[in-house]
């Protein structure tokens, strides 16, 4: 798992708890509310460190084992921050063939972290996931929206010059 190597410290805002506290007070009391104030937690954050997995159990009355196994059950949560610019690389097959596991390694060499981590900047995060669907252009990574394919381990620094 990536947390361990999370090296952005924990930054949240007297808002973004008020926020928080908000959204678990409106839904504390409604059936299957944990799953919805997880999403919503996350969306405040941008992730779900254990601070804020902490504040959930804490108002919930839900041990925090059980709000931390389904954070890293569902991949829709994170537990590391985002960086400014996420840069995701296909592992599918028609990527993997292609050669996109040189192209996580050597973004791994360039960044400075590992799959599942953020810069300590928090410029750059980068991860790892299955298919996006463009296997004619394999391999193929995104930045934020922004989609690079037929892609070779020599494109790497022009791509991530565009977003420094």
């Amino acid at each position: 798992m990536g947390s361990q190597n999370n090296t952005v410290p924990f930054a949240g805002t007297r808002e973004q708890e008020t926020a928080l506290l908000k959204i678990i007070s409106d839904h504390k009391d409604d059936k299957g509310a944990l799953m919805p104030i997880l999403q919503k937690a996350q969306e405040i954050y941008g992730y779900l460190p254990i601070e804020v997995q902490t504040i959930i159990s804490d108002e919930m009355n839900v041990p925090l084992e059980k709000i931390y196994g389904i954070v890293t059950f569902y991949s829709q949560f994170s537990l590391n921050p985002k960086g400014k610019y996420n840069v995701s690389v296909c592992l599918g097959t028609a990527c993997y063939v292609k050669g996109s596991g040189d192209i996580s390694s050597k973004l791994q060499e360039m960044l400075g972290v590992s799959d599942g981590s953020c810069t300590k900047d928090g410029k750059f995060s980068l991860e790892s996931c299955r298919c996006i669907g463009a296997c004619g252009l394999a391999p193929v990574m995104t930045v934020n929206d922004d989609v690079y394919g037929k892609l070779s381990v020599d494109d790497l620094e022009g791509i991530l010059a565009k977003y420094v």
